[in-house]
């Protein structure tokens, strides 16, 4: 099984909640490999999606600590069950008179869409997990990419699995 894990944290918005959960995995030295943050349909919760690595003492550890926060209201790790995850992606282009054809096609290949468009640049939103955004990034010419931008990974149980008070 893979060291990746996605944690899912449902936490009661208060100022600081970010930063003392964020300081609970560099105190341990723990990477935080992405993390987004939203509020839920509950405006006094947040969802925070955290992806790190570690064994699976690693993660237990951690889930203790961050239960132990004041904040902090459920903990899950989506990666232990069947779920959905996704990553949002912007990424800027080259795209002249010559490139607008290709790019468009690889745009609609990998089913992104080009969502600004200037003389010579293309702007493409493009959604996926990781590895899909990922080839993206690889099946286009190096050199033809200006920016990227990226937010991270965010995840839902499947079916009947629920993150809720």
């Amino acid at each position: 099984m893979s060291d990746r894990h996605i944690i899912s944290i449902l936490v009661e918005n208060e100022a600081g909640a970010l930063s003392r959960i964020a300081g609970l995995f560099s105190a341990r030295a723990y990477n935080i490999e992405s993390l987004t943050v939203a509020p839920t349909e509950d405006a006094s919760m947040s969802r925070m999606t955290i992806v790190t690595t570690g064994s699976e003492d690693v993660i237990e550890q951690i889930t203790k600590q961050l239960n132990k926060l004041v904040e902090v209201v459920k903990v899950v790790d989506l990666s232990e069950a069947e779920h959905i995850e996704r990553e949002l992606m912007l990424i800027k282009v080259r795209a002249g008179a010559k490139e607008r054809e290709d790019m468009k096609r690889m745009a609609d290949i990998f089913r992104g869409r080009v969502i600004d468009v200037s003389d010579n640049t293309y702007t493409i939103e493009l959604t996926g997990d990781g590895s899909k955004l990922d080839a993206f990034i690889q099946a286009l010419d190096q050199g033809a990419i200006l920016e990227t931008v990226r937010t991270g990974a965010s995840g839902i149980g499947r079916g009947n699995r629920i993150l809720r008070v």
